[in-house]
C-alpha cells in the first residue's frame, strides 16, 4: 500500500486516522487467501468484527511512501482471534506502526457472535502452532495509561 495525499495531515504526515483505514485494508489482504474476505460474507452471511484495537505510532510516514505489512496470530478460541499487524516502511525497512486487534466471528442474520467453522478453527490451530514459537512483539499486551511518578 501506499500513503495517499488524502491521509496527509496538517503535520505532513499520515494521520492517525488513517492507519486504522490501512490496517483494515492490510487484514481484508492477508484473509482473502483464508476465505474470510467478502466473498466469504456473501456466501455465507457470516462476518467479522473487530471488538478492540490498539495502535502503537512508532515512525512517522508520509505522502507517496510505500507499506508492508505482517500478520501474527496471538490466539484464537471458537468465535474470536486476537492477532498482530505491523506496518513497515518498505523501502527503508522502519517498523512505523503496529495494531493489536480481537476480532469475533458474526452471523449478520442475528447480529450474534458464533463459532468459525471447522475449518478455520483448525487453520488458526496450525497457525498458532507456528506463530507462537516466535518472541511475543514488543509492543503486544500493552495496556495504556500514563507512569506514577513515586
Amino acid at each position: 500500500m501506499t500513503v495517499l495525499p488524502a491521509f496527509i495531515d496538517a503535520n505532513g504526515h499520515m494521520n492517525v486516522g488513517y492507519y486504522n483505514v490501512i490496517f483494515d485494508q492490510a487484514l481484508d489482504a492477508f484473509f482473502k487467501p483464508f476465505d474470510l474476505d467478502w466473498s466469504y460474507v456473501q456466501r455465507t452471511n457470516l462476518s467479522t468484527f473487530v471488538l478492540e484495537t490498539h495502535v502503537c505510532y512508532l515512525q512517522e510516514v508520509v505522502e507517496g511512501d510505500a507499506l508492508r505489512f505482517t500478520f501474527r496470530l496471538l490466539g484464537h478460541d471458537a468465535k474470536r482471534i486476537h492477532y498482530f499487524m505491523a506496518m513497515h516502511h518498505a523501502a527503508k525497512g522502519y517498523l512505523a506502526a503496529t495494531s493489536e486487534q480481537v476480532l469475533v466471528h458474526v452471523d449478520l442474520a442475528t447480529r450474534r457472535s458464533c463459532p468459525f467453522g471447522a475449518g478455520h478453527q483448525a487453520l488458526f490451530t496450525r497457525m498458532m502452532a507456528g506463530h507462537g514459537r516466535l518472541p511475543q512483539p514488543a509492543q503486544a499486551g500493552r495496556s495504556i495509561g500514563l507512569a506514577r511518578k513515586s
